[in-house]
C-alpha cells in the first residue's frame, strides 16, 4: 500500500474523477428524480458493484485480455453500447413522467423496483470494457514501488477507490432526491427528464461503440 501522502492523494484524484458527469453519474441522477433519494442510493450501489466485478477482473489479468485483444474488447463495447443504446431508447419511449419501472404498491413490489434500479446500474457500469482498462492504467501509479504481492495491493485500491466513490454518488442522489421533492419547476420538467436521459444514454452508447481500444 502506499504511504499516507499517496494515499490521501488517490482518495482525492478518485473524488474528482467521480464527480465528473458520465453515464454512472446520470443513471443516479435519473433515478433519484424520478424515484427519490433511496431509488438514485440504490443505483449508486450498483454501480459499484459493477466497478468491484471489474477491480477483480483486471487484478485476474482480464483487464490486460481487454488492453490486448481487440476481440475481447470489441465484443465487451458492442454489449456495453448495446445496453446503454437500449436504455436510452426505453426511457424515450417512456410516457410522460412515469418511472422507467411500473409503480405498483406494497412492500414487496417497491422491493422489486429497487432491485430493477440496481440492476441497471450494475449492468451501466459492468458492461462497459473502459472502466476495467481504466483501473488498469489508473491504480498501478498508486501502488508503492517494490509490492511484492501486487495483485492483493490492486485489489485493495481498486475497491477503496470503488468505496470511496459512494460520498459523491451519494451526494449526487441526496440533491437530485431534495430537488425533486422540494423544487415545484423541478418537478414540472420531470417530464422532459426521461427524454433528455434517453437522448444522452443514446450518446453515450455511440460514443462508446464508435470508441478505439484505449490502449492503442
Amino acid at each position: 500500500m502506499p504511504d499516507t501522502p499517496h494515499l490521501l492523494m488517490f482518495i482525492a484524484a478518485g473524488w474528482l474523477l467521480n464527480l465528473t458527469p458520465g453515464p454512472d453519474v446520470l443513471y443516479i441522477v435519473s433515478s433519484a428524480l424520478k424515484s427519490g433519494a433511496r431509488a438514485g442510493m440504490v443505483a449508486a450501489l450498483g454501480i459499484v458493484s459493477g466497478c468491484f466485478v471489474h477491480v477483480f477482473a483486471a487484478a485476474l489479468g482480464v483487464g490486460a485480455l481487454l488492453a490486448t485483444s481487440a476481440t475481447a474488447f470489441t465484443l465487451l463495447k458492442w454489449a456495453g453500447a448495446a445496453y446503454l443504446l437500449w436504455m436510452g431508447v426505453k426511457l424515450l419511449l417512456t410516457r410522460g413522467g412515469a418511472p422507467v419501472m411500473p409503480a405498483v404498491s406494497g412492500q414487496a413490489s417497491r422491493a422489486v423496483n429497487l432491485w430493477r434500479i440496481y440492476r441497471q446500474g450494475f449492468l451501466t457500469n459492468v458492461l462497459n470494457p473502459k472502466v476495467a482498462l481504466f483501473f488498469l492504467a489508473f491504480v498501478p501509479q498508486f501502488m508503492a514501488p517494490g509490492t511484492e504481492d501486487k495483485v492483493t495491493a490492486f485489489l485493495l485500491l481498486g475497491l477503496l477507490f470503488s468505496l470511496n466513490s459512494l460520498p459523491i454518488n451519494f451526494g449526487y442522489a441526496w440533491l437530485a432526491g431534495w430537488a425533486s421533492r422540494r423544487v415545484g419547476a423541478v418537478q414540472r420538467a420531470m417530464h422532459r427528464m426521461d427524454r433528455v436521459a434517453g437522448l444522452l444514454f443514446i450518446g453515450f452508447g455511440l460514443k462508446l461503440a464508435l470508441s478505439d481500444n484505449p490502449s492503442r
